[in-house]
This record gives C-alpha cells, structure tokens and sequence, in this order.
C-alpha cells in the first residue's frame, strides 16, 4: 500500500497497558491481509473531519492480521488521545491512513533504544527485530513512575537487556553515564519527551556521523525569521507566492493544489514534497543531515526556502 492510501479499520480489542494508556488492536474492516511494514513505522487515524493524529505501530511486524497502536491520554493535547480514549471502543470502525516510515530501522551489530514514556511504542519492534537478528543490543526506558510506563511485562522476557528507570524511584535517565562514550558499531534509537531528546542529541554530538537516530511527537519551534518566497508547481504550472507567516502548505492549497498533509507540525512525513529546485529551509524533525544537505526533499507543512524561490513536483 503506497503512502496515501486510506481504508477503513475496526478496533478488535483495547486494553489499559499503563496509567493513562490504552492499546488498541486495529484489523482490517474487510477482513484482508495487512500491508507489511516495519520497525519504526507509523500510521494515520482519520478520526474525525479536521482531527487526524500519527501514533507509532507497536505490534509485531510479522503479525499481518492486526496492527497495535498504544495512545497516551494528554489533558493538554489537542483533542486527539481524548478522542481515541473516550471513543474507540470495541467494534468501532477508524478511518487508517498508511503505514509510514521515517524512523527506520538501520541493519547493524549492535542498538542502544533510549525510550521516555510513550515514545517506547516504536521502539518494541525495534527490539523484537535487533532480537530476532542476533544483534547485541540494549534498552533503557524512563518513565515518571513504574505504573505510568506501558509494556513493561512484555519487555520483561528480556531480562537485563532492558532496564526500566522510573523517576520517581530512580530520577531521570543518566545520559552522561549511557552516552558519554560513543560505542564502537552501535546506532542509538530514541523517542521520548523533547528534553530527553535534547540530552541525547548533545552527548551523541561526538558519536560517529550517522549513529543517532531519533522521533518526535511534536514540532521543534524554528530559529530562523520567516520571509517570503515563491513556489513554482512544476507539473501544475502555476507560481504560488509565500508570504512571512504562511505555510507553502496553506498557499499551495490555496492557489486550488491539492495535497495531502496530516499534522502539520513537520513530524509525520505525509506532505513530503519532491523539490526539483532552489534550497528549502528544513524545519521538520523527520530528515537526517544528510537528506537536508541533498535539498531534495522538503515537508512543505513547516519548511520555507533558503532562496528566492523553490521549484516543486506539484
């Protein structure tokens, strides 16, 4: 399934799985098989006109019947965990686009997975697979207590690779004692609360080029001013202008363009745009230094340009 395809999911069980955290099993309305995905992905709930969210496939890949997505309850959000958790019952049918990969998985002998709070859920397949491949590997998840952190019985049968740091019993996660050394073949996955990212980043700031690996759940705020641009549509054959304060997403829509996007923040991938010319400037969490230095991709949600103008395979 490419990623703009939709279909129509049925909740085939929920279960509380930690304090203010549901798991859903969602198949398939027309009972077929699932698209195959891997660790790292993602997927879309349509719940509701102008209410989409992203929340991390947690279930095993090899499992083609069901996918599990686990939501957290946020008091603050935007609506969306509300909704999954007031409204998703057994037997309702959600509206599913994807899956997505933007966090996957690189093949290598050895993983450190750093997980704060719900930011576990993509990295237990990510687990599973290092497993299954023989990978020496290592997980080390904090969360604010034991009770808050989900799937803590299923990560149990594996022992001492994986040690869970509640902090309330045990304070935050030592990240000067787990990443001060970079370790020899070793890529880090991490996803979790935006400080815990942060502290990762800077002390993987002298690991090798290409060994860190990290996901958000939210926008990172932009550094740079904005200031107006224009957008050639190349296969539209229009020129849209940009002005400070504007999406290209929003302009682009609002010359008549289609174009499918999802959260808007530049952390879900839907709106990743081909960019045939010009310089974006990259605002989104989701490509690599090396996908920005290429300049050929853009998340046309939070992203602006560099130079004058950009040109677009829209």
């Amino acid at each position: 399934m490419d990623r703009e395809a939709e279909f129509d999911m049925v909740v085939a069980g929920r279960s509380t799985v930690a304090a203010d955290v549901v798991a859903l099993d969602l198949a398939r309305a027309d009972g077929g098989v699932l698209p195959a995905w891997s660790p790292g992905a993602h997927v879309d709930l349509l719940l509701a006109p102008g209410l989409e969210r992203q929340y991390s496939l947690c279930s095993s890949p090899a499992d083609r019947s069901s996918w599990r997505v686990a939501v957290l309850r946020e008091p603050d959000g935007r609506g969306g965990s509300a909704y999954v958790h007031d409204k998703l019952d057994v037997g309702v049918t959600v509206r599913v686009r994807g899956p997505r990969n933007h966090f996957a998985l690189q093949p290598s002998p050895a993983y450190l997975f750093v997980a704060g709070g719900i930011g576990v859920t993509p990295i237990l397949p990510m687990v599973e697979a290092a497993h299954a491949a023989g990978a020496d590997w290592r997980l080390v998840y904090g969360g604010r207590s034991a009770e808050s952190m989900a799937f803590r019985d299923e990560l149990a049968r594996y022992g001492d690779r994986v040690e869970l740091v509640p902090q309330e019993e045990r304070g935050l996660i030592d990240v000067d004692d787990l990443l001060g050394t970079a370790a020899p073949d070793t890529l880090v996955y991490s996803c979790g609360p935006a400080g815990l990212l942060a502290a990762v980043e800077e002390r993987c700031a002298t690991w090798p080029t290409g060994s860190l690996h990290v996901e958000r759940f939210s926008a990172v705020a932009p550094t740079e001013p904005d200031a107006p641009f224009d957008v050639v549509l190349e296969r539209s054959g229009v020129t849209v202008h940009v002005p400070a304060g504007t999406s290209v997403l929003d302009a682009v829509r609002a010359a008549g363009i289609p174009v499918l996007a999802s959260c808007e923040q530049g952390t879900c991938g839907t709106c990743e745009t081909v960019v045939l010319g010009g310089t974006p400037q990259h605002r989104c969490t989701l490509l690599t230094a090396e996908e920005r230095a290429a300049g050929d991709l853009m998340m046309i949600c939070v992203s602006r340009a560099e130079s004058p103008n950009l040109v677009l395979d829209l």
